[in-house]
Protein backbone atom coordinates (compact mmCIF):
# COMPACT_ATOMS: atom_id res chain seq x y z
CA UNK A 1 0.00 0.00 0.00
CA UNK A 2 1.35 3.75 -0.93
CA UNK A 3 1.43 6.45 1.00
CA UNK A 4 2.60 10.54 0.57
CA UNK A 5 6.07 8.81 1.07
CA UNK A 6 5.69 6.36 -1.97
CA UNK A 7 3.97 9.63 -4.14
CA UNK A 8 6.75 11.44 -3.67
CA UNK A 9 8.80 8.69 -5.18
CA UNK A 10 6.76 7.67 -7.89
CA UNK A 11 5.31 10.97 -9.25
CA UNK A 12 8.10 13.61 -8.09
CA UNK A 13 9.03 13.44 -12.01
CA UNK A 14 5.99 15.67 -12.35
CA UNK A 15 6.02 19.16 -12.26
CA UNK A 16 2.64 21.03 -11.29
CA UNK A 17 2.50 22.62 -15.14
CA UNK A 18 2.20 18.61 -16.13
CA UNK A 19 -0.07 17.56 -13.15
CA UNK A 20 -1.70 20.54 -11.42
CA UNK A 21 -2.17 20.62 -7.26
CA UNK A 22 -3.88 18.21 -5.93
CA UNK A 23 -4.78 16.34 -2.11
CA UNK A 24 -1.67 14.46 -1.88
CA UNK A 25 0.24 17.97 -2.29
CA UNK A 26 -1.82 19.23 0.12
CA UNK A 27 -1.39 16.76 3.06
CA UNK A 28 2.69 16.83 2.20
CA UNK A 29 2.75 20.29 2.96
CA UNK A 30 0.64 19.67 6.40
CA UNK A 31 2.98 17.16 7.64
CA UNK A 32 5.80 19.06 6.66
CA UNK A 33 4.58 21.82 9.10
CA UNK A 34 5.22 19.74 11.59
CA UNK A 35 9.01 20.22 11.64
CA UNK A 36 10.60 23.08 14.17
CA UNK A 37 12.58 25.68 11.39
CA UNK A 38 13.23 27.52 14.09
CA UNK A 39 16.08 29.94 13.36
CA UNK A 40 16.01 28.35 9.67
CA UNK A 41 12.92 29.71 7.96
CA UNK A 42 12.26 33.69 8.43
CA UNK A 43 9.30 35.26 9.95
CA UNK A 44 9.23 37.30 6.93
CA UNK A 45 7.11 36.70 3.56
CA UNK A 46 9.41 38.79 1.69
CA UNK A 47 12.43 36.79 2.53
CA UNK A 48 11.68 32.90 1.70
CA UNK A 49 14.65 30.33 2.06
CA UNK A 50 14.65 27.50 -0.43
CA UNK A 51 13.87 23.82 0.31
CA UNK A 52 17.06 22.45 -0.06
CA UNK A 53 18.90 25.44 2.49
CA UNK A 54 16.02 24.58 4.69
CA UNK A 55 16.82 21.06 4.37
CA UNK A 56 20.37 21.52 5.05
CA UNK A 57 20.29 24.14 7.88
CA UNK A 58 17.88 21.78 9.85
CA UNK A 59 19.59 18.66 9.67
CA UNK A 60 22.95 20.34 10.66
CA UNK A 61 20.86 21.46 13.56
CA UNK A 62 18.75 18.47 14.85
CA UNK A 63 20.41 14.81 14.88
CA UNK A 64 18.62 11.67 14.40
CA UNK A 65 18.61 10.70 17.70
CA UNK A 66 17.20 13.70 19.14
CA UNK A 67 14.18 13.88 16.07
CA UNK A 68 13.22 10.09 16.99
CA UNK A 69 13.29 10.77 20.69
CA UNK A 70 9.83 12.11 21.14
CA UNK A 71 6.60 10.38 21.21
CA UNK A 72 4.74 11.86 18.77
CA UNK A 73 3.83 10.20 15.16
CA UNK A 74 5.06 13.53 13.09
CA UNK A 75 8.44 13.44 14.21
CA UNK A 76 8.78 11.58 10.73
CA UNK A 77 7.64 14.85 9.18
CA UNK A 78 11.35 16.30 8.26
CA UNK A 79 12.29 13.62 6.80
CA UNK A 80 9.68 14.22 3.54
CA UNK A 81 12.74 17.02 2.79
CA UNK A 82 15.32 14.92 1.32
CA UNK A 83 12.91 12.95 -0.60
CA UNK A 84 11.15 16.60 -2.20
CA UNK A 85 14.52 17.41 -2.78
CA UNK A 86 14.91 14.33 -5.01
CA UNK A 87 11.76 14.96 -7.22
CA UNK A 88 10.97 17.64 -9.95
CA UNK A 89 7.45 18.73 -7.97
CA UNK A 90 9.24 19.95 -5.08
CA UNK A 91 12.42 20.84 -5.13
CA UNK A 92 11.77 24.59 -6.30
CA UNK A 93 9.79 25.33 -3.38
CA UNK A 94 11.04 27.83 -0.83
CA UNK A 95 9.39 28.81 2.83
CA UNK A 96 9.05 31.84 4.74
CA UNK A 97 6.77 33.48 6.80
CA UNK A 98 7.56 30.56 9.57
CA UNK A 99 5.85 31.85 13.71
CA UNK A 100 5.98 29.59 16.43
CA UNK A 101 4.36 30.16 19.94
CA UNK A 102 3.83 27.73 22.66
CA UNK A 103 3.19 30.29 26.05
CA UNK A 104 1.36 28.47 28.75
CA UNK A 105 0.11 31.42 30.71
CA UNK A 106 -2.44 32.34 27.50
CA UNK A 107 -2.57 29.12 26.98
CA UNK A 108 -1.84 29.35 23.14
CA UNK A 109 0.04 26.52 20.85
CA UNK A 110 0.77 28.23 17.60
CA UNK A 111 3.02 27.81 14.45
CA UNK A 112 2.58 27.94 10.27
CA UNK A 113 4.45 28.27 7.42
CA UNK A 114 4.07 29.52 4.19
CA UNK A 115 5.17 27.61 0.96
CA UNK A 116 5.69 29.53 -2.30
CA UNK A 117 4.74 27.34 -4.66
CA UNK A 118 6.42 26.64 -8.61
CA UNK A 119 2.89 27.30 -9.88
CA UNK A 120 3.22 30.90 -8.29
CA UNK A 121 0.48 30.53 -5.71
CA UNK A 122 1.23 30.06 -1.66
CA UNK A 123 0.53 27.34 0.65
CA UNK A 124 -0.23 28.41 4.19
CA UNK A 125 0.15 25.33 6.22
CA UNK A 126 -0.57 25.71 10.21
CA UNK A 127 0.83 23.01 12.69
CA UNK A 128 -1.56 20.69 14.10
CA UNK A 129 -1.14 19.27 17.68
CA UNK A 130 2.57 19.05 18.81
CA UNK A 131 3.98 17.64 21.81
CA UNK A 132 3.05 20.96 24.25
CA UNK A 133 0.45 19.36 27.13
CA UNK A 134 -1.11 23.24 26.70
CA UNK A 135 -1.45 22.51 22.74
CA UNK A 136 -3.68 19.24 24.23
CA UNK A 137 -5.31 21.44 26.43
CA UNK A 138 -6.16 24.10 23.66
CA UNK A 139 -7.96 21.36 21.60
CA UNK A 140 -9.92 20.74 24.63
CA UNK A 141 -11.08 24.36 25.05
CA UNK A 142 -12.48 24.54 21.48
CA UNK A 143 -15.35 22.70 23.44
CA UNK A 144 -16.60 25.79 25.04
CA UNK A 145 -15.00 28.57 23.34
CA UNK A 146 -15.85 30.63 20.69
CA UNK A 147 -12.32 31.98 19.71
CA UNK A 148 -9.08 30.23 21.07
CA UNK A 149 -5.57 32.12 21.51
CA UNK A 150 -4.86 29.79 18.51
CA UNK A 151 -7.53 30.68 15.99
CA UNK A 152 -7.44 34.63 16.71
CA UNK A 153 -3.03 34.20 15.62
CA UNK A 154 -3.95 32.26 12.33
CA UNK A 155 -6.78 34.56 11.30
CA UNK A 156 -4.13 37.46 12.42
CA UNK A 157 -1.41 35.93 10.01
CA UNK A 158 -3.33 35.79 6.98
CA UNK A 159 -4.30 39.17 7.30
CA UNK A 160 -1.05 40.37 7.86
CA UNK A 161 0.90 38.49 4.91
CA UNK A 162 -1.45 38.61 2.83
CA UNK A 163 -3.44 41.54 2.85
CA UNK A 164 -1.12 43.39 0.02
CA UNK A 165 -0.70 40.22 -1.99
CA UNK A 166 -2.00 39.48 -5.29
CA UNK A 167 -1.06 36.15 -5.43
CA UNK A 168 -3.68 33.24 -4.97
CA UNK A 169 -3.44 30.79 -2.44
CA UNK A 170 -4.49 27.61 -0.80
CA UNK A 171 -5.06 27.15 3.18
CA UNK A 172 -4.81 23.87 4.98
CA UNK A 173 -3.12 21.79 7.77
CA UNK A 174 -3.79 18.14 9.82
CA UNK A 175 -5.57 17.86 13.15
CA UNK A 176 -6.01 21.64 14.96
CA UNK A 177 -3.74 22.54 11.92
CA UNK A 178 -6.88 22.27 9.79
CA UNK A 179 -9.42 23.44 12.21
CA UNK A 180 -7.22 26.83 12.15
CA UNK A 181 -6.97 26.60 8.38
CA UNK A 182 -10.75 26.41 8.11
CA UNK A 183 -11.44 29.60 11.00
CA UNK A 184 -8.56 32.10 9.26
CA UNK A 185 -9.79 31.24 5.61
CA UNK A 186 -13.93 31.93 7.61
CA UNK A 187 -12.76 35.05 9.16
CA UNK A 188 -9.86 36.82 7.45
CA UNK A 189 -10.72 40.18 4.97
CA UNK A 190 -12.70 39.53 2.56
CA UNK A 191 -10.54 40.68 -0.21
CA UNK A 192 -8.40 37.96 0.96
CA UNK A 193 -11.06 35.38 1.34
CA UNK A 194 -11.50 36.04 -2.63
CA UNK A 195 -8.48 34.91 -3.69
CA UNK A 196 -8.44 31.95 -1.65
CA UNK A 197 -8.34 28.87 -4.19
CA UNK A 198 -9.06 26.13 -1.71
CA UNK A 199 -8.90 25.51 2.24
CA UNK A 200 -7.84 21.68 3.09
CA UNK A 201 -8.67 20.47 6.52
CA UNK A 202 -6.83 16.98 7.08
CA UNK A 203 -8.78 15.18 9.93
CA UNK A 204 -9.47 18.35 11.89
CA UNK A 205 -11.85 18.94 14.48
CA UNK A 206 -15.23 20.91 13.53
CA UNK A 207 -16.38 24.13 15.15
CA UNK A 208 -19.13 25.42 17.23
CA UNK A 209 -22.80 26.32 15.94
CA UNK A 210 -21.61 30.20 16.08
CA UNK A 211 -18.86 29.71 13.62
CA UNK A 212 -20.64 27.68 11.31
CA UNK A 213 -23.52 30.33 11.04
CA UNK A 214 -21.22 32.80 10.53
CA UNK A 215 -21.33 34.61 6.81
CA UNK A 216 -17.35 34.22 6.60
CA UNK A 217 -17.51 30.44 6.79
CA UNK A 218 -20.71 29.79 4.79
CA UNK A 219 -18.73 32.18 1.67
CA UNK A 220 -15.94 30.22 2.43
CA UNK A 221 -17.81 26.51 2.31
CA UNK A 222 -18.13 25.73 -0.95
CA UNK A 223 -14.04 25.63 -1.09
CA UNK A 224 -13.51 23.84 1.63
CA UNK A 225 -12.23 19.85 1.31
CA UNK A 226 -12.34 17.55 4.07
CA UNK A 227 -10.24 14.53 4.32
CA UNK A 228 -11.35 11.95 6.84
CA UNK A 229 -9.72 8.86 7.50
CA UNK A 230 -12.75 6.28 7.52
CA UNK A 231 -12.70 5.04 11.07
CA UNK A 232 -10.96 7.93 13.25
CA UNK A 233 -12.64 10.05 15.58
CA UNK A 234 -10.95 13.24 15.56
CA UNK A 235 -12.74 15.15 13.10
CA UNK A 236 -15.90 14.00 15.07
CA UNK A 237 -15.57 16.56 17.83
CA UNK A 238 -17.67 19.33 17.40
CA UNK A 239 -19.89 20.04 14.40
CA UNK A 240 -18.80 20.34 10.54
CA UNK A 241 -20.52 21.69 7.05
CA UNK A 242 -18.64 20.35 4.53
CA UNK A 243 -19.16 17.23 3.46
CA UNK A 244 -15.60 14.63 4.37
CA UNK A 245 -14.21 13.14 1.81
CA UNK A 246 -13.39 9.91 3.52
CA UNK A 247 -9.80 7.89 2.44
CA UNK A 248 -8.36 4.41 3.52
CA UNK A 249 -5.48 3.92 6.47
CA UNK A 250 -3.15 1.16 6.78
CA UNK A 251 -4.21 1.39 10.30
CA UNK A 252 -7.52 -0.77 11.00
CA UNK A 253 -9.26 2.22 13.00
CA UNK A 254 -9.16 4.47 16.16
CA UNK A 255 -6.71 6.93 16.79
CA UNK A 256 -3.63 5.52 14.56
CA UNK A 257 -5.70 6.37 11.48
CA UNK A 258 -5.21 9.71 13.00
CA UNK A 259 -1.33 9.51 11.25
CA UNK A 260 -1.24 11.00 7.74
CA UNK A 261 1.85 8.68 7.23
CA UNK A 262 -1.03 5.85 6.93
CA UNK A 263 -3.29 7.50 4.33
CA UNK A 264 -3.48 5.41 1.36
CA UNK A 265 -2.64 7.18 -1.96
CA UNK A 266 -3.47 5.80 -5.79
CA UNK A 267 -1.99 7.78 -8.11
CA UNK A 268 -2.43 11.45 -7.60
CA UNK A 269 -5.52 11.14 -5.26
CA UNK A 270 -6.18 9.39 -1.92
CA UNK A 271 -7.70 6.14 -1.87
CA UNK A 272 -11.48 6.77 -1.24
CA UNK A 273 -13.92 4.68 0.63
CA UNK A 274 -16.99 5.02 2.57
CA UNK A 275 -17.54 5.96 6.36
CA UNK A 276 -16.74 3.02 8.96
CA UNK A 277 -20.07 2.37 10.64
CA UNK A 278 -17.93 1.87 14.00
CA UNK A 279 -17.27 5.36 13.56
CA UNK A 280 -20.42 6.65 13.11
CA UNK A 281 -20.92 4.74 16.49
CA UNK A 282 -18.14 6.72 18.36
CA UNK A 283 -19.36 10.10 16.06
CA UNK A 284 -22.97 10.11 17.66
CA UNK A 285 -21.57 9.45 21.19
CA UNK A 286 -19.24 12.50 21.08
CA UNK A 287 -22.02 14.45 19.73
CA UNK A 288 -24.40 13.27 22.59
CA UNK A 289 -21.53 13.38 25.39
CA UNK A 290 -20.83 17.29 24.42
CA UNK A 291 -24.76 18.42 23.84
CA UNK A 292 -25.54 16.86 27.59
CA UNK A 293 -22.39 19.57 29.50
CA UNK A 294 -22.27 23.12 29.70
CA UNK A 295 -20.32 25.33 28.85
CA UNK A 296 -18.69 26.37 32.39
CA UNK A 297 -18.57 22.56 33.06
CA UNK A 298 -16.65 22.07 30.11
CA UNK A 299 -14.36 24.83 31.33
CA UNK A 300 -14.18 23.47 34.43
CA UNK A 301 -13.51 19.74 33.04
CA UNK A 302 -10.79 20.64 31.31
CA UNK A 303 -8.83 22.66 33.69
CA UNK A 304 -9.27 19.78 36.58
CA UNK A 305 -7.96 17.60 34.21
CA UNK A 306 -4.88 19.34 32.93
CA UNK A 307 -4.36 20.36 36.27
CA UNK A 308 -3.87 16.76 36.82
CA UNK A 309 -1.62 15.96 33.49
CA UNK A 310 0.43 19.18 34.28
CA UNK A 311 1.37 18.36 37.69
CA UNK A 312 5.11 17.95 38.51
CA UNK A 313 6.18 19.91 35.78
CA UNK A 314 5.04 17.79 32.96
CA UNK A 315 4.69 20.15 29.71
CA UNK A 316 5.09 17.99 26.71
CA UNK A 317 3.41 14.58 26.17
CA UNK A 318 7.21 13.03 26.50
CA UNK A 319 7.19 14.00 30.14
CA UNK A 320 3.87 12.60 30.66
CA UNK A 321 4.81 9.29 29.38
CA UNK A 322 8.20 8.93 30.26
CA UNK A 323 7.71 7.05 33.24
CA UNK A 324 5.33 4.45 31.10
CA UNK A 325 1.95 3.47 31.64
CA UNK A 326 2.62 2.92 35.32
CA UNK A 327 3.43 6.33 35.27
CA UNK A 328 0.69 7.81 33.64
CA UNK A 329 -1.45 5.64 35.95
CA UNK A 330 0.14 7.50 39.09
CA UNK A 331 -1.36 10.70 37.21
CA UNK A 332 -4.58 10.00 37.64
CA UNK A 333 -4.39 8.63 41.32
CA UNK A 334 -4.24 12.17 42.07
CA UNK A 335 -7.74 12.48 41.49
CA UNK A 336 -8.27 11.23 45.20
CA UNK A 337 -6.42 14.63 46.30
CA UNK A 338 -9.05 16.84 44.37
CA UNK A 339 -11.57 18.33 46.76
CA UNK A 340 -15.22 16.55 46.24
CA UNK A 341 -16.55 18.95 44.02
CA UNK A 342 -13.95 18.75 41.52
CA UNK A 343 -13.82 14.82 41.59
CA UNK A 344 -17.70 14.82 41.25
CA UNK A 345 -16.86 17.03 37.83
CA UNK A 346 -14.43 14.80 36.86
CA UNK A 347 -16.62 11.69 37.67
CA UNK A 348 -19.80 13.18 35.96
CA UNK A 349 -18.34 13.90 32.44
CA UNK A 350 -16.32 10.70 31.91
CA UNK A 351 -19.61 9.08 33.06
CA UNK A 352 -21.78 10.76 30.39
CA UNK A 353 -19.43 10.08 27.69
CA UNK A 354 -19.41 5.71 28.76
CA UNK A 355 -23.48 6.63 29.15
CA UNK A 356 -23.09 8.42 25.47
CA UNK A 357 -21.65 5.01 23.91
CA UNK A 358 -23.23 2.23 22.00
CA UNK A 359 -22.50 -1.13 23.69
CA UNK A 360 -20.69 -2.84 21.07
CA UNK A 361 -18.41 0.54 20.22
CA UNK A 362 -17.89 0.22 24.56
CA UNK A 363 -16.99 -3.35 24.50
CA UNK A 364 -14.43 -2.39 21.68
CA UNK A 365 -12.97 0.64 23.71
CA UNK A 366 -12.47 -1.44 26.70
CA UNK A 367 -11.21 -4.91 25.07
CA UNK A 368 -8.90 -2.43 23.35
CA UNK A 369 -7.37 -1.09 26.61
CA UNK A 370 -7.48 -4.28 28.41
CA UNK A 371 -4.76 -5.72 26.03
CA UNK A 372 -2.74 -2.48 25.33
CA UNK A 373 -2.73 -1.29 28.93
CA UNK A 374 -1.90 -4.71 30.96
CA UNK A 375 0.02 -3.77 33.66
CA UNK A 376 -2.45 -1.27 35.08
CA UNK A 377 -5.08 -2.55 37.32
CA UNK A 378 -8.14 -1.62 35.53
CA UNK A 379 -10.70 -1.59 38.34
CA UNK A 380 -8.65 -0.29 40.87
CA UNK A 381 -7.87 2.25 38.64
CA UNK A 382 -11.13 2.81 38.30
CA UNK A 383 -12.01 2.81 41.70
CA UNK A 384 -10.99 6.29 42.47
CA UNK A 385 -13.65 7.75 40.37
CA UNK A 386 -17.05 5.49 41.90
CA UNK A 387 -19.24 7.46 43.08
CA UNK A 388 -19.06 6.12 46.29
CA UNK A 389 -16.20 8.08 46.52
CA UNK A 390 -16.81 11.26 45.36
Amino acid sequence: MANIEDYIKWRGDLTFDVDPFNEVDNLILAQLAYTDFGGIVPAEKSDPISLKDASKMFFEMHTDEEIMNTVMTVKVAPYLMPLMLESERFKRLKLCAYVSETDNETQIQFSVVTFLLPDNTYYVAFRGTDRSMIGWKEDFNMSYLYETPAQKAAVQYINENFKRSKKPLRVGGHSKGGNLAVFASSFCLESIQERIITVYTNDGPGFREEVLSAPGYNRILPRIVSIVPDQTFISSIQSHKEKHNYVKSSEKGGINQHDAMTWQVLGNRFEHTVRSGKAEVVNKAMHEWLSGISDEKRERFVDILFDVLMSDGVDTADDLMSGGLKGFGEKFKRIKELDKEDQKILFDVFLRFSGSMESKAAEHLVKSAKEKIKTIDIPAALGILRPSEV
